[in-house]
């Protein structure tokens, strides 16, 4: 099995939103890679009212430099992440927004399938330092745990 099967294999293991987000960077090149990071960090939504006041009850990612707080909802609609992360760290805010255009609606199950190291499947491990992938695997891991705690 060849290194770009097995990548092509993990790519269909993501919900099919998060799978078009994946080519999409797959496709550029590191440069625009960076920049479409950084137009994702700009498309997080705003916590919705009833988190803002409950910012408390989030969880926090610890391995992230930046603070990241973050409430998985489960209903009939599928998967649901809310994010917290100051506009001053584009990085993780935009792999969480991609994370979260990505998963949500998606079923529980979709979403505990998706591989853990999707920002490799970006390409985002050739643009940012290894410290701050650390801090984006992390994500993911927390994401997944709240859907396993949620169900």
């Amino acid at each position: 099995m060849t290194t770009e099967t097995t990548l092509q294999d993990k790519i269909e293991l993501c919900p099919p939103a998060l799978q078009a987000i994946i080519e999409e960077f797959r496709e550029a090149s590191p440069r625009d890679r960076m920049e479409y990071l950084l137009e994702y960090a700009m498309s997080l939504p705003p916590l919705p009212e009833r988190y803002v006041a409950q910012r408390d009850s989030m969880e926090q990612v610890h391995e992230c430099q930046t603070p990241v707080f973050l409430a998985t909802e489960i209903d009939g609609d599928g998967v649901h992440f809310y994010l917290d992360i100051p506009p001053e760290s584009p990085t993780v805010r935009g792999y969480a927004a991609i994370l979260a255009e990505g998963l949500n609606g998606a079923r529980p199950e979709e979403v505990l399938a998706t591989p853990e190291d999707v920002y490799m499947l970006l390409g985002l491990h050739e643009v940012i330092t290894p410290q701050r992938v650390r801090g984006l695997h992390a994500l993911l891991l927390y994401m997944k745990k709240q859907v396993k705690n949620r169900l």
